[in-house]
């Protein structure tokens, strides 16, 4: 696999390959591409990772995430019922996963809803009320 000219770079304290076989255990088209004691590689639905082990001085934070658009509500259930396992939920399709990592699960459809002048306000009003978005909900909006 051709290393990406950009490629996120994490800093945990010492659980890289740990967080990398997690994440690969939740999404399909992933895989470990090597791992090291210092620097483990991986690829998540065809984008390239790399986790170091920099140990404690640096902490993830909501500075970074990562953002998974989801095209069904069972999709956007099973993604944040995987990721918040040990983690927590934040606001407007936010969370936090066990390792700290912040994440955006977000439906598909929601730039077109915004993108409605005659939809947005109400769909922004219905966003800001969820944690884990409703599809349903953001389309009666």
């Amino acid at each position: 696999m051709k290393i990406q000219k950009v490629t996120p770079f994490l800093w945990f304290d010492n659980q890289a390959e740990e967080a990398a076989k997690y994440y690969v255990s939740i999404f399909k088209n992933s895989s470990i591409l090597s791992s090291n004691p210092m620097v483990t590689h991986l690829v998540l639905e065809g984008q390239q990772i790399l986790i170091l082990n920099g140990g404690p001085i640096f902490k993830l934070s909501e500075a970074f995430s990562f953002s998974v658009l989801c095209e069904t509500q069972e999709e956007i259930d099973y993604y944040w019922n995987k990721l918040t396992e040990g983690g927590s939920e934040s606001q407007c399709g936010w969370l936090k996963d066990k390792y700290g990592l912040s994440w955006q699960i977000v439906p598909s459809i929601l730039p077109d809803l915004m993108g409605d002048p005659t939809k947005s306000e109400r769909v922004m009003q219905a966003f800001l009320k969820m944690k884990k978005f409703d599809i349903a909900k953001l389309m009666q909006a």
